[in-house]
């Protein structure tokens, strides 16, 4: 078992791990709390992430200090080279693996979904980022550091657009919308109230995050406010896909979507998204995602321990292994 590899994908809001043998077999999975290094710190993530892999280890009855020859890394919020850097720098002090590479989540669900090795991958979970690779192995990015850098979209996106348009309903500068009785329903309180506990920070993230699911049910239900949310999110994916053909030089490329809002099946994003890009990138063939990302990273892992084909064994690796009950 000396070839034993670690692969993580850490979103917002949880990371996905997985221990895996040489063969690309996955031993335990496991998940945990989202990487925030930027608030958090750099260290404090990278103990989290080695108390993960103990776990991992131990769900797959191995010692929790057994030897990792490599890990992967695919981390949220490490968006910028010297972040990548500093965390690379704090995994391999703790020991964790004999060979780490540390990228942004972005290039996990890419590895993951593109059959081609190359392409473009937008990634909307929490929030939203994406990045392109070009046949040449050129890497085109954004900085993806949130509203500062212009993002708009994701599941909180949504979620507070969609409790927005409720007040808005109510206060008369927006249009009826179900969303105002959805939003009692969810939260147990009137827009206004709800809107003001967001504001202040009193209502959990995750409960926040949970109206998304609800706004895109609105929308594929009819209501137009609720669509105006989800095509304002597919928008914004389309620009990334215009902006990254563009830099890449690709007019025909592969385009693979990641994430919870853009793996959910939504009709009414993926219409618009898939209409849309076919009139601004004619070329483009549009996939989403088939496989967890962490399948990305296990590919990434298994293949800095030398193991061959490691794309098509780790999806098919993370296609039989249940999702793990996050902690």
């Amino acid at each position: 078992m000396n070839g034993l590899v670690v692969a993580a994908d850490g979103g917002n809001s949880k990371t996905d791990l997985v221990v895996a043998d040489p063969g690309g077999a996955v031993l335990a999975r496991v998940a945990g709390a989202g990487t925030h290094p930027v608030d958090e710190g750099v260290g404090a993530t990278a103990d989290g992430l080695v108390e993960l892999t103990r776990r991992a280890l131990a769900r797959a009855g191995l010692a929790p200090d057994s030897p990792l020859r490599a890990g992967a890394f695919y981390l949220a919020n490490v968006d910028l080279a010297d972040e990548r850097a500093a965390m690379t720098d704090a995994l391999a002090t703790r020991g964790l693996a004999d060979r780490l590479v540390v990228e942004n989540d972005t290039l996990a669900v890419l590895r993951a979904g593109s059959s081609a090795g190359w392409g473009i991958a937008v990634v909307s979970g929490a929030g939203i980022n994406a990045v392109g690779r070009a046949a040449d192995g050129r890497i085109e990015r954004f900085l993806g550091l949130g509203p500062v850098t212009g993002d708009w979209g994701g599941g909180w996106a949504v979620a507070v657009a969609g409790i927005g348009a409720a007040v808005r309903a109510g206060d008369g500068r927006g249009p009826a919308t179900s969303l105002r009785r959805l939003v009692r329903e969810t939260f147990g309180a009137d827009a206004e109230p709800v809107a003001v506990a967001v504001h202040r920070r009193e209502l959990p993230v995750e409960r926040v995050l949970g109206f998304g699911p609800v706004v895109f049910a609105a929308a594929t239900a009819g209501d137009e406010v609720a669509c105006g949310v989800v095509r304002r999110l597919g928008d914004e994916v389309v620009g990334y896909v215009e902006a990254l053909s563009r830099r890449l030089g690709e007019p025909a490329v592969e385009v693979v979507l990641g994430g919870g809002a853009l793996q959910a099946g939504n009709p009414v994003l993926d219409g618009w998204i898939r209409d849309r890009v076919a009139a601004v990138v004619p070329g483009a063939v549009v996939r989403v995602l088939d496989v967890p990302p962490v399948a990305g990273a296990l590919a990434a892992a298994l293949k800095l321990a030398g193991v061959d084909a490691s794309t098509s064994r780790a999806r098919a690796a993370l296609r039989t292994v249940p999702t793990a009950a996050a902690t």
